[in-house]
């Protein structure tokens, strides 16, 4: 399986030093949580339109990556999101990886990048994007 992916990694500077899947699960409900408060009050049902997942733990990714798939296969197929470290310049350095398989719709790219950004803010880390872009949320010094 071929697989895009945008990267989230701890820096100096971000609230964690890493994270495991289950940091990043509250993470996502969280998410959920505030688009649902967030649709209450604008009197409709935002969340289903910003979160259109469902939050999946397979048995062969325990502990290291979830599935989101798509309530609605026609526009959402399905997100990979894991978490991991590898060895840079002879020190460990964990990330968040966000993976989009090859069936992947217009509209999950669009959702991954949100929640890419999301998750980044979330951790003030720096996101490699899918396109190779960086962007850096953790505080910079002046």
């Amino acid at each position: 399986m071929n697989l895009k992916s945008a990267y989230i990694y701890f820096v100096e500077g971000s609230t964690a030093t890493k994270a495991d899947i289950d940091d990043v699960k509250a993470k996502l409900e969280r998410y959920i949580d505030m688009t649902r408060k967030t649709g209450e009050q604008l009197g409709w049902s935002y969340a289903d339109a910003a979160f259109p997942y469902v939050i999946e733990e397979r048995p062969e990714g325990a502990g290291s990556w979830i599935l989101l798939k798509g309530k609605d296969p026609t526009l959402y197929k399905a997100i990979i999101v894991g978490v991991g470290s590898r060895e840079e310049n002879g020190r460990e350095r964990f990330y968040i990886q966000v993976s989009l398989p090859e069936s992947a719709t217009h509209g999950d790219v669009n959702k991954a990048n949100e929640y890419c950004r999301y998750l980044a803010r979330e951790y003030k880390a720096e996101l490699h994007l899918f396109n190779k872009r960086i962007q850096y949320f953790q505080p910079r010094k002046p």
